[in-house]
């Protein structure tokens, strides 16, 4: 997924967010949290489907002071760093595979 726009308030945790993909389906996901790593800003989020399994991790990129753009990840390096932050702040809460 690239340059999704944030279509709801994600000031709580569990709040559902869609965001349309690079083949124009829209997607409705349930966010987890927001990891900083390395001076940016990166979204977790879990498609809101209960045979989900894994979590998307995107860059947010800001546009304006009210709309953020969320970005795909190509480094798989970096997709690991973020998700071991997320795994270590939710340790005893999820159950991680």
């Amino acid at each position: 997924m690239a340059n999704e726009e944030l279509m709801q308030d994600m000031d709580n945790e569990g709040a559902l967010i869609t965001l349309t993909d690079d083949e124009g389906n829209e997607v409705e996901f349930e966010f987890l949290d927001v990891v900083e790593f390395e001076g940016e800003e990166y979204i977790v989020l879990i498609e809101n489907n209960e045979d989900a399994d894994e979590v998307v991790i995107l860059k947010i990129n800001a546009i304006d002071e009210d709309t953020e753009e969320y970005v795909s990840i190509d480094d798989d390096e970096l997709l690991q760093n973020i998700f071991e932050i997320f795994k270590q702040k939710y340790e005893g809460e999820i159950e991680f595979e």
